[in-house]
């Protein structure tokens, strides 16, 4: 595995870890907000395993890219970050987009200029979601931006966001989340604009704009939801089916919004098959 970076959009620098044999098939993975290139567990492992060339990207404001100058994380920027890898590597790509991740590789997969699209999955995330989810996952970010005294603070505040999961016993994982400031406290590994109450109301785009975009793409898709997702709902996925009929669907039981990070193994089976039947056969 290397670390590349990439000029994304306005020349903001990306940072990317890239495995796998450097002809293979491309798949550009894009987490959600507030995470970071770390959140994908084995599956970045898995796919260059399988001989894919795996480009694990850390959003422009998050992990070790840069973080915008003006401040604008929308979809629709993010989307031109994605387009702009996606010419530089020069071949058709995949996307694999969680989150907010999800929501700007389907822009990029179905407005033009649309990218080279060989495939499109969308991790836990539909034109229409939960208010309350989405509230959910702004309230934990805004609930971190003065800092943690230590690591172990850290793991606490992620043990009660998510309390079904086995609490964190080893932080050093958790360390490539979080940067140390010169105050010696630990903050997430993001802008702070992200969750910028002023510039949040940005992110609330019309549903309709990507229903539209998931109907024009032409690319074999697939929505992974998590079985007990607090953000994609049964009906919302429905909904999303309804716009994008050829849409392959997957569950992913016992996992929440994050779903690679609640039950990698499924959600890297899912992935790894859905890639192999869309970019191999």
């Amino acid at each position: 595995m290397e670390v590349r970076h990439f000029a994304g959009a306005g020349g903001v620098r990306l940072v990317a870890d890239v495995a796998g044999p450097p002809d293979g098939p491309a798949v550009i993975l894009i987490h959600g907000g507030g995470q970071t290139r770390h959140s994908w567990g084995e599956t970045v492992d898995a796919l260059a395993q399988d001989g894919f060339l795996a480009v694990n990207l850390d959003m422009r404001g998050h992990g070790e890219s840069g973080w915008a100058p003006d401040a604008d994380y929308t979809a629709g920027v993010l989307a031109d970050d994605i387009r702009a890898i996606a010419a530089e590597l020069a071949r058709p790509v995949a996307l694999v987009g969680a989150s907010m991740g999800g929501r700007a590789a389907l822009l990029a997969a179905g407005e033009d200029p649309a990218v080279d699209c060989s495939g499109l999955i969308l991790v836990d995330v539909t034109p229409r979601m939960s208010d309350d989810g989405r509230q959910q996952v702004v309230d934990f970010m805004r609930g971190g931006l003065d800092g943690f005294a230590t690591l172990e603070d850290a793991a606490a505040a992620v043990s009660r966001y998510l309390p079904h999961r086995p609490p964190v016993k080893d932080t050093r994982g958790l360390a490539k989340n979080l940067r140390r400031g010169e105050d010696g406290r630990w903050r997430w590994h993001w802008d702070p604009a992200l969750v910028d109450p002023a510039r949040l109301r940005r992110f609330d785009d019309d549903p309709t704009r990507y229903e539209t975009a998931a109907a024009n793409v032409t690319a074999p898709l697939l929505l992974v939801r998590g079985g007990s997702s607090e953000l994609v709902e049964p009906e919302h996925a429905r909904a999303f089916l309804a716009v994008a009929p050829r849409a392959e669907y997957v569950e992913v039981g016992r996992a929440r919004h994050m779903v690679a990070g609640d039950r990698n193994r499924d959600f890297s089976d899912a992935v790894r098959g859905f890639l192999r039947r869309a970019l191999v056969s």
